[in-house]
């Protein structure tokens, strides 16, 4: 028997894609009709979150913060059997998920976090990407059935901190694409380019591909043989910045690095790799 606690969109679909593989869910959320509502797949809903967590092996959960899941924990706990694995699904902080791991061992429980990179859909279907990192035994002890929740599943290592960690990571990529696109597509704005144009021209040369790539050479720090002189890219960001200004387009990430290039051309630095604005950022 499993206990699902957060049956949002994700959650909500994590229990259907269990209930159809013939897993018994017991279900709980704070809008009690969201859980309800997942009766009709073959789940059972329950009003108190320590009834929903009786006769469980393993509880699963997705909750907003590090906050939410520490509320839910502490009122579910007293219907916890005896051994009982809690798999925290949950975006939190790499510290919350490094004090709770630590905090439920102490108590005599286990608590494995496992963030994901997927949406309702991916949950549904058990694709997408799903993170885990802690204990080793636990995590062999529970691969068969996390795996069968995702398409790809990656132990990180025996750090807690560090499935969270990473998660935060991916995020933060995600957010900056989000804002690049952005910019790019403010842009076309101004100069009159269709999106139809944007899609192509991603098509064309491919920018995914040059991820890995970038980050090396970054990592790397061989900022004194430049393949792109950081003149030359403050000058573009200029031009960006200038035909957006033009239309009256708004920019979000593009002022924000021009700053950085300024600071760096202010050093001296000018001629050297275009990428040194980064290199207080990047770690040894």
């Amino acid at each position: 028997m499993v206990a699902y606690l957060g049956t949002g969109l994700l959650g909500a679909n994590f229990v259907r894609a269990m209930l159809k593989k013939g897993v018994q869910v017991q279900v709980w959320n704070r809008t009690g009709a969201k859980a309800k509502a997942l009766e009709e797949f073959g789940a059972k809903a329950f009003v108190n979150v320590e009834d929903a967590v009786k006769g469980c092996n393993r509880v699963h959960l997705t909750m907003s913060d590090d906050a939410a899941v520490e509320e839910v924990l502490e009122r579910a706990k007293t219907g916890f059997e005896k051994g009982v694995i809690i798999i925290d699904h949950t975006t939190t902080s790499a510290d919350g998920a490094a004090k709770r791991s630590q905090l439920w061992k102490d108590r005599g429980f286990l608590y494995l976090h496992a963030p994901v990179f997927m949406g309702p859909q991916n949950a549904l279907e058990s694709t997408g990407s799903m993170l885990a990192s802690g204990d080793k035994n636990l995590f062999d002890t529970v691969e068969k059935e996390l795996a069968a929740m995702t398409g790809k599943l990656m132990y990180l290592g025996e750090n807690p901190a560090k499935a969270a960690g990473t998660k935060l990571l991916g995020n933060l990529f995600l957010i900056c694409m989000t804002g690049a696109i952005s910019d790019t597509l403010a842009l076309a704005n101004a100069l009159d380019i269709p999106g139809a144009d944007v899609l192509s021209l991603f098509e064309f040369f491919n920018p995914a591909t040059m991820v890995a790539g970038r980050t090396k050479g970054m990592m790397a720090k061989n900022f004194d043989e430049p393949t792109w002189e950081l003149n030359m890219a403050r000058k573009d960001a200029r031009l960006m910045m200038e035909g957006a200004q033009s239309k009256g387009m708004p920019l979000n990430v593009i002022p924000a690095i021009a700053k950085a290039m300024d600071k760096e051309i202010e050093k001296g630095n000018g001629h050297k790799n275009w990428t040194i604005f980064s290199k207080d950022s990047i770690g040894a």
